[in-house]
């Protein structure tokens, strides 16, 4: 049960296989086995999570049901939900109960979806590695001396242990596609926009989006269906016609299903910096899509060795207005004995925030000074532009462009911490696609052998053009109908 896709957990309880009830008592018998040693989880309310499948079971008796009613998922900690403890992985919000549902729990919870719990995450979504949550570090279920990427390492390890059907996060420089390459699962970043960031909390406003993580990119499609879609709270959700993005996901009536398509390989996601084994994995699922009709052309991203400077100018300048709110005034953290009102701001947010968020609203800080914001902010935003016509112009040359979604396999924990460069690297692959606003995914595409035990997994990068959602689903799911790396589950886990 475990391992079926959300197709088939909907026949299950279309059919009377199971109800809801029992198919989240299974999920949380898993949780409470697993998450002490994983801790994929922050908050876990069985109750809650119950009473929405006894619901779910109703609306199917009554012959209300959609493709996720009564299915149960967890949200990445970073989504408001009502009633439920929402913290980021920050002290400052440890004890912050949501009084309303972000767009994206308000529309699971219209298509009668499960809330199984909050899972962790990097402190405010700032981290490779989900060594920064002030719950502690998740750890990679292949793996538990390693990380499982982040920020939205608890989602990845969730969805890799099997302790949900399916998990939400979010992506501002690869937080989707990086866990999900080190944990061997689907992951999709949206294009900016398509998905409401209302009820989100902001880290860096002008990046962030939310998207699906899932074992399969059938189970992505039917994810992005439900978070998919205009709303006006949000001032950059995109006002445009819904789409069903399982529609095109093709029947493999025919050997080479992809006959025609152009994949385009960027000579810099091949270079200095990518592991070798990694590499090897990468080649051969290129070989595989050759095989499928698809045609390779050589593409380039000049500027793409630029995205992780200009990330790391412009996500903390963001970071640090957006995270000026806390201030200990009006909700979050507060210090318990200061001595005036500024004395108050600057012991609750120094006793707030972790390292990693201190260090961002510094840098952030700095460069939008006086001073200083003609030399960094602006001449950032300029880059960005650049990275964005780099973009345009491969597209012009090809459909999608495929290559690594990480640089290595998972590493182990504590092993990048005390160096941020080096975890900022992590992203080399991800960032840009952000910063030009395009949808992006990761697929797992095999694993690399390293020397110090079992292999890890790879992924497999997608970048689509604006709002082609739909094709990056059909290309990854032609090469999910030929492969079963997507099927694969860390090994002792199956029969628990």
């Amino acid at each position: 049960m475990i391992n079926s896709s959300l197709k088939q957990l909907s026949q299950h309880l279309a059919n009377k296989q199971c109800s809801s009830v029992e198919l989240t008592h299974t999920y949380l018998q898993r949780m409470a086995q697993l998450n002490p040693s994983i801790n994929a989880y922050i908050t876990i309310d069985a109750e809650k999570s119950l009473a929405q499948a006894k619901a779910a079971d109703a609306r199917i008796a009554a012959g209300q049901a959609g493709p996720l009613t009564g299915i149960p998922i967890a949200q990445k900690d970073i989504f408001c939900a009502q009633g439920w403890r929402t913290t980021c992985g920050s002290k400052m919000l440890e004890t912050f109960i949501s009084p309303y549902d972000a767009h994206v729990i308000s529309q699971f919870d219209a298509a009668g979806a499960v809330n199984l719990g909050k899972t962790n995450m990097d402190e405010f979504a700032m981290g490779s590695s989900n060594e920064t949550s002030y719950f502690g570090g998740v750890k990679n279920p292949w793996d538990l001396a390693r990380v499982p990427g982040g920020s939205s390492g608890g989602s990845a390890a969730a969805v890799a242990a099997r302790l949900c059907a399916a998990d939400t996060g979010t992506d501002t420089g690869g937080s989707i596609r990086q866990p999900a390459s080190l944990c061997g699962f689907t992951g999709l970043k949206p294009t900016y926009g398509l998905v409401s960031r209302y009820g989100m909390i902001a880290f860096a406003s002008s990046l962030d989006q939310a998207g699906p993580m899932a074992k399969s990119a059938e189970d992505c499609a039917l994810m992005l269906n439900v978070m998919a879609g205009f709303d006006e709270r949000d001032s950059t959700s995109v006002n445009r016609e819904k789409e069903d993005y399982t529609r095109g996901l093709p029947a493999m009536e025919t050997t080479q299903p992809l006959k025609g398509l152009r994949i385009g390989l960027p000579k810099e996601y091949f270079a200095e910096g990518l592991n070798a084994e990694v590499a090897k994995v990468i080649e051969t699922s290129i070989a595989e899509y050759k095989k499928l009709g698809a045609e390779m052309v050589e593409v380039s991203l000049p500027n793409n060795n630029l995205s992780i400077p200009v990330y790391y100018v412009l996500a903390p300048a963001e970071a640090s207005s957006n995270l000026s709110r806390y201030d200990g005034v009006r909700y979050g953290h507060r210090a318990a004995e200061y001595d005036d009102l500024m004395d108050m701001y600057m012991k609750s947010r120094a006793e707030g925030f972790g390292a990693e968020v201190k260090r961002r609203i510094l840098i952030g800080t700095y460069v939008l000074s006086a001073g200083y914001y003609d030399a960094y902010y602006l001449k950032a935003q300029q880059i960005r532009r650049l990275i964005a016509q780099d973009f345009a112009e491969a597209f012009k040359q090809c459909d999608v462009i495929m290559g690594p979604a990480a640089p290595s396999t998972a590493f182990k924990v504590g092993e990048k911490t005390s160096d941020p460069v080096a975890m900022y690297l992590e992203d080399l692959y991800t960032i840009a696609v952000n910063l030009a606003g395009l949808p992006g995914m990761s697929i797992p595409a095999g694993f690399a052998n390293h020397a110090e035990g079992t292999p890890l997994p790879v992924g497999l990068q997608i970048i689509g053009n604006y709002f082609d959602e739909a094709r990056m689903l059909n290309v990854a799911h032609a090469y999910q109908h030929v492969t079963d790396w997507h099927q694969h589950m860390p090994a002792g886990l199956e029969n628990l």
